[in-house]
């Protein structure tokens, strides 16, 4: 198959020239990849996606040569890898904020009413769709300027939207270029969130306000709610499990299919983008950067776009998502935490935070072990001092309290 020849490549055109018709816009990146393909029936066959709605550009597998080739062509502004270099990064936080609920205009400030039918697109993981943080009860008919769809899959059809859920799509072209066919125990082929993140992104922007409910263990319990519970919610899927014997642990997204996200965004009748994703080499090189470029597009055709800093701070120059058109969000702190003490064998006491829901005998004593010496060799470098399920060895821990 031709689908395997090649590595994916972005060729960017920049904007569209004049009014065309999507039609016109796909039969001219077929041409363009004619140039430096052998037949058309190749061409057509390594196209991935072509970007019809705000920017100019394709994805398509190409040959380093071939990339060399368009990117030295007039009408091409770079051609670039789209590497799986990206992956994805509460409850008080809007109070701490001061978006506590009660204001006289509204949740938010300003009379902005708690986001009512601003459809917020959110590209990341997918979504659970039965989570009472999505109910559409109250709400209003979809805002008629919405065109998008609700596409279907595994475990997730047409019903599975709603008036808050009101749209709903998933991008892995890149992805299974890269890794092959997605392994569907892993994860849906579909909207359908696989491992929670997206579901956690999707309702701290925009999730109804829940009463009653707490974190494992009780913590934090209280009313949940995003900060614009009355927006409308658009799910674009595009990170999916890297491929290996913890799939769970650690998602990946491409550039192409992410800017293919972007664009139907655009194209749908979204209002403002929220992209919790972050390049894993915290640089930005415009035109080479796929959020950046998507993003560039989205906003001269007035969206708003949201990304995450990232979570590597607070070493320097660990920012993300450093392009001026973008909104970058970054946390500094938060008022609450959940204080626990340990009592070492000389009687001195040191306060540190734990959400263990467990209680240990009172008169018990454990040794202590550092986190990194029990580790189970293959774990990712970056989730060692988590505790994740499978990343220590139990052995090493059994009986012991250990510490990252």
């Amino acid at each position: 198959s031709y689908r395997r020849c090649g590595q994916v490549y972005i060729v960017y055109l920049g904007e569209h020239a004049g009014a065309k018709s999507k039609g016109t816009v796909l039969d001219d990146h077929h041409a363009l990849l004619l140039s430096v393909k052998g037949s058309e029936v190749e061409a057509r066959a390594s196209l991935l996606y072509s970007y019809k709605h705000s920017l100019n550009g394709f994805a398509a597998l190409l040959s380093d040569d071939q990339a060399t080739k368009l990117s030295e062509r007039t009408e091409v502004v770079s051609a670039f890898r789209s590497d799986g270099k990206w992956s994805p990064h509460t409850t008080r936080s809007w109070e701490f904020v001061g978006l506590e609920e009660g204001l006289s205009k509204g949740w938010l400030p300003s009379g902005a009413h708690a986001g009512e039918n601003v459809i917020v697109g959110t590209l990341d993981s997918g979504i659970w769709p039965e989570s009472r943080s999505f109910g559409d009860e109250g709400l209003g008919p979809v805002p008629a300027r919405w065109k998008g769809v609700c596409q279907g899959g595994d475990s997730f059809n047409s019903s599975s939207c709603n008036r808050k859920v009101i749209g709903a799509r998933y991008y892995l072209k890149a992805y299974e270029a890269q890794h092959g066919r997605l392994n569907t125990t892993n994860a849906c082929r579909s909207p359908r969130d696989h491992d929670g993140h997206g579901t956690h992104t999707a309702s701290t922007v925009a999730g109804r306000a829940v009463p009653g409910v707490a974190a494992l263990g009780g913590f934090a319990a209280g009313t949940a709610s995003g900060g614009a519970p009355l927006a409308r919610l658009a799910i674009y899927k595009v990170c999916w499990p890297i491929p290996g014997p913890n799939p769970s642990i650690e998602n990946t997204c491409f550039d192409a299919d992410m800017l293919a996200a972007m664009d139907d965004a655009v194209g749908d009748g979204v209002d403002v983008m929220s992209v919790s994703i972050v390049s894993s080499g915290n640089t930005y090189q415009l035109p080479d950067d796929g959020i950046a470029v998507g993003a560039l597009h989205a906003a001269r055709r007035g969206l708003v776009v949201v990304c995450s800093a990232g979570n590597s701070g607070p070493a320097p120059a660990t920012v993300s998502n450093l392009a001026p058109w973008v909104l970058t969000v970054g946390a500094s702190s938060i008022d609450r935490s959940f204080n626990s003490p340990i009592r070492l064998g000389n009687g001195m006491v040191i306060m540190g935070q734990t959400v263990t829901p467990y209680q240990l005998p009172a008169n018990r004593t454990y040794r202590m072990v550092y986190a990194a010496h029990a580790v189970v060799p293959g774990t990712l470098a970056n989730v060692t001092n988590q505790c994740l399920p499978n990343s220590l060895s139990p052995q090493k821990v059994r009986a012991k309290s250990w510490c990252a």
